[in-house]
Order: C-alpha cells, then sequence, then structure tokens
C-alpha cells in the first residue's frame, strides 16, 4: 500500500509539472503585441503564445526565397525562407509578420541538428500553404514569437519541433486589402531627415510599420541597381527613404519604366539593431503601370473602383464591369 501510495504521489506530481508546463496563449491585437519602450523594445510578455487575426498584405514567395538547400553552412545562413504581413482592422492600427526558416543550425546557438531538411521543409511550406489564403484574406495565426530588427514576429523560436509550429486558418476569403494609408515623408522624417521614432506608436514610422502605406510624388536618387532584393532609396526633393523592392514577377533588370515623381505603395517595415531606426518601405511587386510603384492588387486596393487601373474612377470602369458581367 505504501508504495502505491508514493507511486500515486510521483504522478501527482508529474500530472501538475505537465499542466504547468502547457504554454500560455490568448489573442490579442496588433498593437498590443507591437507595443514598444523608450529604445525601441518590444515589451509584449504576457503569454507563451498569442493569436492574432488580420488581413494577408501579400504572397509569402513575394517576398522571400522558400527554395530549400539543405547544404548551406554558412554561419547565420538561413536557406529558405517564409515570411507574410497581416494588419490589424478599425482601431487595431497595427500589423505583424509570420516568419519560418529552413536552417535554423547554421545560427551559434542552435544545435547541429535543430534544421530541417530539404523535404521536412519542403513538408512545413505545404502545411502552411494548405490553408490557400491570397492578398485580401482575413486569417488567424496562432504561435510563439520572438523580436527582431524592431519588430515581433510570429515565429517557431528557431525550433523545429512540431510543438513549436505556428497555425496559420482562413477565417474570411476575399475580405478585401486595406486601403493603402497616405502618408508623407514629412510624417516619416525629421528636419535632419533623420527617421521619427515615438514609442508610443502614435505618430512616425512606428505607427505605420507593418502596414500597407502610400508615398505620393517621388523619385529614385538613382535607380541603377533595380533589381529583385534592390535596396534603393526615394526622395522628394528634400527627405530620403529606404525602399527594398520584394520577388514579384514584374521586378527584374529592364522592367523599371517609372516616370518621375511617382507614388510608392508598400508595406511598412524595420529591420535595424537600433531599434529606433531601420525603417524602409517594402514593395513586393511592379505592373509595369509607369507611375506607381506597386503591384496590380495594391493599386486596385488603393482606388477600389478602378477596375481598368488607369488612376481614375469612371464610366471606364463601369463598362469593364458590364462586360466581364455579361461573360
Amino acid at each position: 500500500m505504501k508504495s502505491i501510495a508514493v507511486l500515486s504521489g510521483v504522478l501527482t506530481l508529474f500530472c501538475v509539472a505537465v499542466a504547468q508546463a502547457a504554454p500560455t496563449v490568448t489573442e490579442v491585437t496588433h498593437s498590443e503585441f507591437q507595443a514598444v519602450n523608450a529604445a525601441g523594445e518590444q515589451t509584449y510578455n504576457r503569454t507563451d503564445k498569442v493569436v492574432l487575426e488580420g488581413i494577408v498584405l501579400h504572397g509569402p514567395a513575394q517576398m522571400l526565397d522558400p527554395a530549400p538547400d539543405e547544404t548551406i553552412t554558412e554561419p547565420f545562413n538561413i536557406g529558405g525562407q517564409w515570411q507574410i504581413f497581416f494588419q490589424g482592422e478599425g482601431d487595431d492600427h497595427a500589423g505583424t509578420a509570420v516568419w519560418m526558416g529552413q536552417l535554423y543550425s547554421n545560427l551559434p546557438w542552435v544545435a547541429v541538428d535543430g534544421g530541417y531538411t530539404n523535404a521536412e521543409f519542403i513538408s512545413e511550406l505545404n502545411r502552411l500553404n494548405a490553408a490557400q489564403f491570397s492578398p485580401g484574406d482575413r486569417i488567424r495565426v496562432t504561435g510563439y514569437y520572438l523580436s527582431y530588427g524592431g519588430k515581433l514576429n510570429v515565429n517557431e523560436q528557431h525550433n523545429k519541433n512540431a510543438d513549436h509550429d505556428f497555425t496559420l486558418e482562413v477565417v474570411d476569403r476575399g475580405a478585401g486589402l486595406p486601403r493603402p494609408e497616405e502618408v508623407t515623408l514629412d510624417e516619416l522624417k525629421d528636419s535632419e531627415d533623420n527617421f521619427i521614432f515615438d514609442s508610443t506608436r502614435q505618430t512616425g514610422c512606428e505607427h505605420y510599420q507593418s502596414r500597407l502605406v502610400k508615398i505620393r510624388d517621388v523619385y529614385f536618387m538613382g535607380a541603377a541597381g533595380w533589381d529583385s532584393n534592390a535596396e534603393l532609396t526615394i526622395t522628394d526633393g528634400v527627405k530620403t527613404f529606404p525602399v527594398k523592392l520584394g520577388r514579384g514577377d514584374g521586378i527584374y533588370p529592364g522592367s523599371n519604366n517609372l516616370t518621375e515623381p511617382f507614388d510608392v505603395i508598400g508595406i511598412m517595415d524595420q529591420q535595424s539593431a537600433d531599434l529606433t531606426r531601420g525603417y524602409r518601405l517594402y514593395v513586393m511587386n511592379y505592373d509595369g503601370n509607369g507611375l506607381v510603384l506597386a503591384g496590380r492588387e495594391h493599386r486596385r486596393a488603393d482606388k477600389p473602383g478602378d477596375l481598368n487601373l488607369d488612376g481614375i474612377v469612371n464610366y471606364d470602369d463601369i463598362k469593364e464591369l458590364l462586360e466581364d458581367w455579361l461573360k
């Protein structure tokens, strides 16, 4: 009887330990999740995992290259990567990136067997992409998180074990892309052309971080490097701002036909060891229109009734709608 009692006590302690080890999780807003202090450091730590809802802003392959390559051994080279941005709605004026990489083992603090093989990573990509989400869909993401370069990202915490997988589900297909918020360089840079940082996130770059924005009447300070993944600079003639080009199929050497000045629509991103700097506008794609640096879906979101994408909402758009309906 004594041994049974001891065994029962051990089992009780084990069950309590397991219950205590279960990760805490709650639904949060993007605004709460992305809160920062005066140094730009993320302050959210209320739970181990979070649940976030919002609108998908782009396709993952338009931002990072998902192609796996398990032969890479270079330190800090993650190999294949998957990432999306989705933003909050209504009063939830913020957004969040969701990220996964292949070769966590190339990070010095991760075990040598801590990365995905090619087959394992492809399986993970298939799992995430099985939701068949598109830009403009409302999604729900549940997962762990880490801060990186000035943002708090949902991710696997560099842990490939299944218990660290994040999940993505579509809540409402075709909810619609948000209309890009129009912002000037005067709202993003001060008189010395430095980034405006506001820890309350009510003004400056933090206010627009991870959201779809539009900047009018700018031009490149040299665009010779135009290509996928290029880093360029725009200016309004006084102030400047970095632009990161994505991997959309409309961005390649020779595809830049923008007339000056032009408008830009992209996602406000941040990536810097100095958490009060390093902001940039991330443009996923370019559809060759010659007037606005943006992909087709982002231009359409800017003027929802502009079906023929000529920059004007008029009878021609109604005609196109009717012709499509008759077909």
